[in-house]
């Protein structure tokens, strides 16, 4: 929508019916827009291709319903992450078409159809990672990648991950979350030929230290094509596998 108002503006350009300083005008208004207490960027859509994701954590209910009310005025997708329940509440009754994935603690409106494009694999190595590897998958598909979810295939039982080999094998990036230790991204990486983004979680015994383990084991592993990003960071991990795919399937077209 966004992409759309800047071309209407350049085609009354084209026809006469604005001035090229009446189109500067509206071109200066339209970047972001000052809320007081933020500044929503309508211009990220344009050059990331995808609206401004808005994280709940340290925003009240009111800001982040209102937010949501202005991207959606100029974009037809939301994502909020890392929203509680009361949260959703909140969205839902100013926006009655949004979703909330409980274990992702993500909010979704959708306006458009997605067309859904190449395949990114999100794994993690047990069901105590769900919540991390579910922000991951619901980021890449609300962005247009099509994910398949492959969970609790984690080193400790490794036939359960060769079981799964030639999904990963179908995918053109991956997503690897795991806590404890952190293991699954470098044993995957050993045996598949495809991008790995790790996500150390901050699941595990003591000694874990809040996944500062796992965080050091992925940053300090052997095997080639493994990225990291920092510890729970799903939606991270879920955009940058999108981007790779975005990338794969456009050299393939």
């Amino acid at each position: 929508m966004y992409r759309e108002r800047l071309q209407m503006i350049l085609e009354e350009v084209q026809k006469g019916t604005i001035t090229v300083s009446e189109a500067l005008e509206k071109l200066t208004l339209l970047p972001y827009e000052e809320m007081g207490y933020a500044k929503v960027d309508h211009h990220r859509d344009l050059v990331k291709g995808f609206p401004e994701v808005v994280f709940c954590p340290g925003k009240t209910k009111e800001e982040i319903v209102h937010i949501a009310e202005r991207i959606l005025e100029y974009h037809n997708r939301v994502l909020a992450t890392r929203a509680d329940p009361q949260v959703f509440e909140a969205v839902q009754r100013v926006i009655p078409d949004a979703t909330y994935n409980q274990r992702a603690r993500t909010i979704t409106v959708v306006r458009e159809p997605l067309a859904l494009r190449g395949k990114v694999v999100v794994a993690c190595a047990g069901t105590a990672d769900l919540p991390v590897a579910e922000e991951a998958a619901e980021t890449a598909t609300i962005m247009g990648s099509r994910v398949e979810r492959c969970y609790d295939v984690g080193i400790a039982g490794l036939h359960r991950l060769l079981a799964q080999l030639p999904l990963f094998r179908e995918a053109n990036a991956i997503v690897a979350v795991a806590g404890m230790e952190g293991a699954l991204p470098s044993v995957l990486g050993s045996l598949i030929a495809k991008p790995i983004i790790a996500v150390p979680t901050s699941v595990g015994y003591g000694a874990h230290f809040q996944g500062l383990a796992a965080l050091l084991t992925m940053l300090n592993s052997c095997t080639p094509g493994v990225a990291v990003v920092n510890i729970d960071n799903g939606f991270g991990a879920g955009y940058m596998a999108h981007l790779i795919n975005s990338l794969a399937e456009g050299k393939r077209e």
